[in-house]
């Protein structure tokens, strides 16, 4: 900004070459075109290597005169020129006005674009700084620059005397509603639709680790600070940053040389093929100088990567590089300003050839850079080469160098200059109505002031020459969203636009990419393949993620899921939970069918518990055929022959009663299965009971004096065991009233199957049955064992006492058990014990008379009854 220093002066129109000043810095590249009417358009075509300033020297003396020339960009001259002379061939738009223009390059540098901008406000045919030496040049507006930096520059000093600048290839810089930039405004869509387009491009092709390029200016760092805080909302990661310098100085080019180890490292590693390019036209000449520098070959390791790149930049050679391999390019996607084609431009391109038009400054250098030859003329940029004939022709040239087709900024531009006319249409309309009618019409265009078309601007809307709307958004930007393009690259370094998809910032949220992946050419060393760039291979289905620490969340383990859990996506953040009646297969990628399982008679184990309690069931009913048949034997008559029946008969329904824990539970069998199993075992060890407190009375009643003979009888055992078997039939039905027991599915005891058991309804209940019967058993158990040594052969007290031990022993380790298991496997260990403890109450009572009955019938007389141990 140091040149402002000259605008302190106010503006003077003088007609005297008194008040001509040197030129501090040659500008030899322009194109002037006279008119009523001037607009102005910088470019940024020629590129100049300078030194760093360092005020010892005249600045004028430190810059090279070997400039990189962008021929392609010489097309942004073009379009303006082409719309200017369309506008004055159609008397419908400005009529009796003349447009002419003033066209300057930029020359890639602060310091050149802030006198480029002085001389297209101030010069005609000499430089007079902040003076109007020539009233014929009445400049109405600015059309530019391509990059931000420029157009900001240029912003610094037309700002200022309020003259109209639009831009056509860069978005509107952060301070654009200051003051000095209040004349600012954007012929190109809203910067946010491309954040939105590059984020779900991303999305869409699953990329979440990437590698990002920007220019090292404020404008890479600005686009950095937005798409770094978006990339991490959308669960994407930068694997790299790179800053590529913005500005070439020749006394720092070993510096520079450092800084592009570091990029190329970035650009060889082969875990990220996706890169985010943010920039100008010239990052693309500094990354296919770095990659050519570094790896000539590129193209032969085959090292293909995606390329991203943003609406700033166009893919653009230099002169020195059109023989290079561009093939690393090859599939890059770019993100472009929309733009339709008009046929009239082409043809008006094949009439650029010698001799053109000898105000164009630009075409001597365009020319002889493009086809490495030298013009006739004595100002030649380019020594020592074969003369150009001018039957050379413009199609000829690899796209890469120069397009016939209409790019995305001279679209831009050819809009902005019909933004303008038509913004000058409508105030010359205004003025006409107020204009006095003896006032000359011709003039009118002489009292035309920048400033004017300023209320026109802001609120413009017409249709250009192919029909399309154009409408600024507000100050800053056009409505509309951005072209997706496919660049396909051929050996002979051509190339073709290939559109492939949109951004429509109109659609709904979520649904502004379009994108036709079926079209998209990727390079060739992907063979066609959709690229992946993550930071580890995908978690396949049977995995979930796990946060690798000291790692950016993009980088993650992948641990198989847990049991019962299953993934069936890649990249699942959790595995899922199977459903209550399904569980995970091996894999862990899906989840099977549990089946339905009880303790069935077909499996070996319930079969062979049904074989038990038949067994037992006919050996009981052996037991008492046997009784029944020697019923009037005094072993017989002894211990209470109704009690033995009973107890017998109870010991039968025992063995019965655990038939119906085997097989599929019902409604039925669930109810009778705890309360039948709890009635008749209360039953038996209430006979137990009956028949040990009889032999126990029956000793103390022999006794002289002794009242226990009134106790005597069958009423006591009748009292005793209908009393306790009623106690525990009314605990069952108080339970089978309130919560009684029902068929279930229980999903959770094993991994694979459903477990249809009898869910016991009120578990309080079930143990109050077990608690009833273990109460019984211990008081039987008390009894007999007093009992044990009374002196009579047939005394059963002993033998009581060792099958209540045994009935006990189950019952105490039946209690952990049954609650250790689960499933099929706590109806095993419940049949199991009613079985085991029946057979030890049968064995140990009934195998003693069993055996003096069948074996020793001589021991089962009234003798051996009366006989007592001495």
């Amino acid at each position: 900004m140091f040149l402002l220093v000259l605008f302190v002066i106010p503006i003077v129109r003088v007609n005297s070459p008194a008040c001509y000043v040197q030129e501090p810095i040659p500008t030899r590249y322009e194109w002037y075109q006279e008119g009523n009417i001037i607009l102005g358009e910088m470019v940024s075509m020629i590129h100049y290597h300078f030194n760093e300033v360092s005020f010892q020297k005249d600045p004028s003396q430190e810059f090279f005169e070997l400039p990189e020339v962008l021929a392609k960009f010489y097309q942004h001259a073009l379009s303006l020129a082409f719309a200017v002379k369309e506008i004055n061939k159609n008397p419908q738009i400005l009529s009796n006005v003349t447009l002419g223009f003033h066209i300057h390059d930029n020359y890639y540098h602060p310091m050149m674009t802030y006198r480029t901008t002085l001389d297209m406000l101030f010069k005609s045919q000499q430089f007079f700084p902040n003076y109007k030496c020539d009233i014929m040049k009445n400049l109405i507006a600015i059309i530019g620059g391509l990059s931000s930096e420029t157009s900001s520059y240029m912003a610094d000093i037309v700002g200022l005397y309020k003259i109209p600048q639009l831009i056509y290839g860069s978005f509107t810089p952060l301070d654009s509603y200051n003051a000095r930039m209040s004349s600012f405004y954007s012929v190109v869509p809203n910067e946010s639709s491309q954040y939105i387009g590059i984020i779900q491009l991303l999305q869409h092709f699953g990329w979440t680790w990437i590698g990002i390029f920007t220019t090292d200016n404020w404008n890479g760092e600005r686009f950095l600070q937005i798409m770094e805080s978006l990339l991490s909302q959308h669960g994407i990661c930068s694997a790299s940053i790179q800053r590529i310098p913005y500005l070439t100085q020749w006394d720092k080019f070993q510096e520079m040389i450092d800084k592009t180890t570091n990029i190329y490292n970035s650009i060889a590693d082969k875990k990220v093929n996706i890169f985010i390019v943010c920039g100008d036209s010239l990052t693309i000449v500094w990354m296919t100088t770095i990659i050519f520098m570094y790896d000539p070959g590129f193209e032969q390791n085959s090292l293909g990567k995606v390329w991203i790149m943003t609406a700033q930049i166009d893919y653009v050679l230099t002169g020195m590089q059109r023989k290079w391999d561009q093939q690393f390019f090859d599939g890059a996607i770019c993100f472009t300003i929309h733009s339709k084609q008009i046929l009239e431009f082409k043809e008006f391109l094949k009439l650029i050839k010698p001799p053109w038009i000898q105000e164009d400054g630009f075409f001597p250098l365009f020319w002889e850079q493009l086809f490495d030859c030298s013009l006739p003329s004595p100002h030649s940029t380019i020594l020592d080469n074969d003369i150009c004939t001018g039957e050379e022709k413009l199609e000829d040239i690899p796209g890469s160098l120069f397009e016939m087709q209409l790019t995305g900024h001279s679209y831009s531009i050819y809009n902005a200059v019909y933004v303008l006319a038509q913004a000058l249409y409508t105030l010359f309309l205004l003025q006409s109505n107020r204009r006095h009618l003896r006032r000359p019409k011709s003039s009118k265009y002489e009292d035309v002031k920048p400033w004017q078309l300023h209320q026109f601007l802001k609120s413009m809307t017409f249709n250009n020459s192919l029909g399309e709307a154009l409408t600024f958004y507000d100050q800053t930007s056009m409505e509309g969203g951005f072209d997706i393009i496919n660049i396909v690259i051929f050996p002979n370094s051509t190339f073709q636009r290939r559109k492939i998809g949109k951004v429509d910032p109109d659609a709904l949220q979520g649904l502004e990419l379009v994108i036709n992946e079926n079209m998209i050419i990727w390079h060739r060393s992907f063979n066609q393949v959709l690229p992946i760039s993550l930071c580890n291979e995908y978690c396949h289905p049977g995995y979930q993620k796990r946060k690798d620490e000291g790692k950016k969340f993009c980088c993650y383990d992948c641990v198989p899921c847990p049991e019962g859990k299953f993934s069936n996506k890649i990249d699942m953040v959790a595995c899922i939970q199977c459903p209550e009646d399904q569980y995970a297969n091996q894999e862990r990628n899906g989840c099977l069918l549990k089946r339905i399982n009880f303790l069935s008679y077909e499996e070996p184990l319930g079969y062979s518990l049904a074989c038990l309690a038949v067994v037992f069931s006919l050996i009981t009913t052996w037991v008492l055929g046997t009784f029944i048949k020697h019923k009037d034997s005094p072993i017989v008559k002894a211990n209470n022959r109704d009690l033995t029946y009973t107890l017998l008969l109870s010991l039968l329904f025992s063995f019965l009663c655990s038939l119906l824990f085997l097989g599929q539970p019902g409604r039925v069998t669930c109810l009778l299965r705890q309360s039948a199993f709890g009635l008749i075992f209360s039953l038996s060890i209430s006979c137990v009971l009956a028949k040990t407190t009889l032999v126990s009375l029956a000793f103390k009643a022999t006794k002289p004096g002794s009242q226990m003979r009134i106790w005597m009888g069958k009423r006591l055992a009748v009292s005793i065991v209908l009393s306790c078997s009623l106690l525990q039939a009314c605990i069952c039905i108080a339970w089978l009233s309130t919560s009684p027991p029902f068929p279930e599915l229980d999903m959770h005891s094993t991994t694979e199957e459903m477990v249809l058991q009898c869910n016991e309804g009120s578990v309080f209940m079930f143990y109050c049955v077990l608690s009833y019967m273990a109460l019984l058993s211990f008081a039987s158990f008390i009894v007999a064992f007093q009992a044990r040594k009374l002196p009579d052969s047939f005394n059963e007290a002993k033998f009581i006492t060792f099958s209540m031990l045994a009935f006990c022993s189950v019952w105490v380790s039946f209690v952990p058990t049954y609650l250790s298991t689960r499933g099929k496997a706590m109806v095993a260990v419940e049949t199991f014990s009613i079985l085991s403890s029946s057979a030890a109450l049968l064995g140990c009572i009934f195998s003693p008379k069993c055996y003096i009955i069948v074996l020793r019938p001589d021991l089962n007389n009234k003798k051996q009854l009366i006989k007592r141990h001495s």
